[in-house]
């Protein structure tokens, strides 16, 4: 006796239905608004969710300067960069980071979360980040992320 197989769903593109969020990072840690962040950019949330489509939603972070972390992680934290030319290493502490750019700080941590290549591309341009409480995405109706 043949056991019938059950064939995967596999979503296509016009199926997916897309919606907005909005997470508010006032005194919340880093990396638990980066995942979430990062999970709901990806669709991994839905059902529906496929790895090779874009079925993810659009998230807007409002108060990224008033993030928090854990532990010595405000001086320990290092983000390095290179510039390319001899003795071009570059390294600045969150502390710091913060100071100068504090929706860099979110936008790395969860552009590094998301894989790399067009996909990744096509994610991370529906990540919104701002310092302050206002953001102009009103129109989209977002809808409010506890985290």
């Amino acid at each position: 006796m043949a056991v019938k197989r059950q064939k995967s769903y596999i979503a296509k593109k016009n199926e997916f239905e897309r919606k907005c969020y909005v997470i508010d990072a006032n005194g919340k840690i880093l990396g638990k608004i980066a995942t979430k962040a990062a999970t709901i950019l990806r669709g991994k949330h839905k059902a529906i969710y496929t790895p090779n489509m874009d079925a993810g939603d659009m998230v807007v972070v409002i108060n990224a300067e008033k993030i928090r972390v854990s532990g010595k992680k405000m001086k320990d934290k290092i983000y390095q960069r290179y510039t390319g030319y001899p003795s071009g290493q570059r390294c600045v502490a969150l502390e710091d980071m913060l100071k100068k750019a504090p929706t860099k700080v979110l936008e790395l941590a969860i552009k590094r979360m998301i894989p790399r290549g067009a996909l990744g591309s096509a994610v991370r341009r529906k990540l919104k980040i701002y310092a302050g409480e206002a953001h102009p995405h009103q129109a989209q109706k977002p809808v409010a992320i506890e985290i």
